[in-house]
């Protein structure tokens, strides 16, 4: 049973932790402050908690003493013990990643209770620095990326602070690189271009092919000429970057989406869920934030498109038969996701950026103009464009927000800043204008 000392105004707590290999008795000390806010009695029942507490983790193997393991040891403990449980997968691979190749590496040797500020704050400082990255990139890591190193070393403390392996979090005491990013490094089409992009879903392509020899069903070989074909582009993927622009929709949000997501009559999509790769599997789940899980309206044209591609959805799992490895029952339908393989299965996580940049691709080669030529933005900057256009059309910044699933508006406001200063400008000018007639 553990034994209680007062010293002052603390408790010394002590447990006997059996017998080194010498046969000398092993004994482990914990230190407990009483909350000054708390009465006598709420002071008295919180110290014997505390000790029944340490004395439990004691027996169990789970007492962990800050001056003699280290900041690696203590993580394994921690991944084990802690991430596991809470933390999802996806999160977790993350943390393992960043862990191995960035944070052990540099503080892992250290013990836990001698991490102090100043060694935080030097190997925050050395990861800003030209030739540290390991991707053969000569410049340094972000302020975003040493943020997210920063977390998960905070997090590893404060579960250590809870384990009482250490007294105080070195973390709160550290100045984290601040972000600077640029509204203008946000990639996204201007109003003409978005036009143009949707314009380009409704063309016709023409692909080549090169001669080249094939077999036949009996093996034999043939030779066939080069030739052209004329193509359009499938329904499904119309679909897909009419729902990603108008919905202001991230990718995993799209691939995400079943048909029971669709709300034909009303117009509008639920986004409850979100898809991302946990290894090398892909994991639907819900999304990370309750901000994020929200129902938006869709403008009759996208309805009608979605009506025409679940019909075509239909008559393909027909058309395969047993080939068919979506769902199946008399509902399969609104179980089964809307974006998919050839088969039936979910559409890979790469698919939408790799035809997005090919269409971009195709409809360039048919304009000469550099000037009229699509640029080059990312799948995500279809997202970026529906909240710059929205804004730009005088639409309130918290409707913007709930669009797009954000938990602040202050986040919206960072992001979207570029357009909101034109916003802005264009205000004072009918304000001018207003005014100006009183003159």
């Amino acid at each position: 049973m553990a034994s209680i000392e007062k010293r002052g105004n603390t408790y010394t707590v002590t447990v006997s932790a059996g017998y080194d290999v010498n046969g000398k008795k092993i004994r482990e000390k914990a230190t407990f402050t009483p909350d000054s806010n708390m009465t006598e009695r709420q002071q008295q029942k919180a110290l014997e908690k505390f000790a029944y507490d340490f004395e439990e983790r004691v027996k169990n193997g789970k007492y962990l003493k800050g001056e003699k393991i280290t900041f690696k040891e203590f993580t394994e403990q921690w991944l084990k013990e802690y991430a596991k449980v809470n933390i999802t997968p996806s999160t977790y691979n993350v943390y393992v990643h960043n862990l191995d190749t960035k944070i052990l590496p540099a503080i892992g040797h250290l013990k836990l209770s001698k991490i102090q500020p100043l060694h935080l704050q030097s190997f925050y400082n050395n990861l800003l620095e030209d030739g540290v990255r390991q991707d053969k990139k000569t410049c340094g890591y972000s302020p975003a990326t040493i943020k997210k190193i920063h977390v998960i070393i905070s997090s590893i403390l404060n579960t250590a602070m809870k384990w009482q392996a250490i007294d105080s979090n070195p973390c709160t005491r550290v100045t984290v690189p601040k972000q600077q990013k640029l509204s203008s490094d946000i990639k996204y089409f201007t109003l003409e271009q978005a036009i143009t992009f949707l314009n380009a879903l409704e063309m016709d392509y023409t692909a080549s092919y090169k001669a080249h020899e094939r077999i036949d069903d009996t093996g034999l070989k043939y030779h066939v000429d080069s030739y052209n074909e004329t193509r359009e582009i499938p329904l499904q993927f119309k679909v897909l970057f009419n729902l990603s622009l108008y919905g202001g929709l991230r990718r995993g949000e799209v691939l995400a989406l079943s048909w029971s997501d669709i709300d034909f009559k009303n117009r509008t999509i639920s986004i409850t869920k979100s898809t991302c790769l946990v290894g090398k599997e892909m994991v639907t789940k819900e999304p990370k934030t309750k901000s994020s899980e929200r129902t938006i309206t869709m403008p009759a044209s996208v309805i009608e498109l979605l009506k025409k591609y679940k019909t075509e959805q239909k008559e393909l799992k027909v058309k395969l038969g047993d080939q068919w490895q979506g769902e199946y029952g008399d509902d399969w339908q609104e179980r089964n996701f809307i974006f998919i393989q050839w088969n039936g299965k979910q559409m890979s996580l790469s698919t939408p950026y790799h035809t997005f940049k090919d269409i971009i691709e195709k409809y360039n080669s048919t304009v000469e103009e550099d000037s009229l030529k699509l640029p080059n933005i990312p799948f995500h900057g279809l997202r970026h464009t529906a909240a710059t256009l929205l804004i730009s059309q005088n639409v309130d910044v918290k409707t913007v927000s709930a669009r797009l699933g954000h938990a602040q508006t202050s986040t919206t406001m960072n992001i979207y800043a570029h357009s909101l200063k034109k916003s802005d400008e264009s205000a004072a000018d009918v304000l001018d204008n207003i005014l100006a007639q009183k003159a």
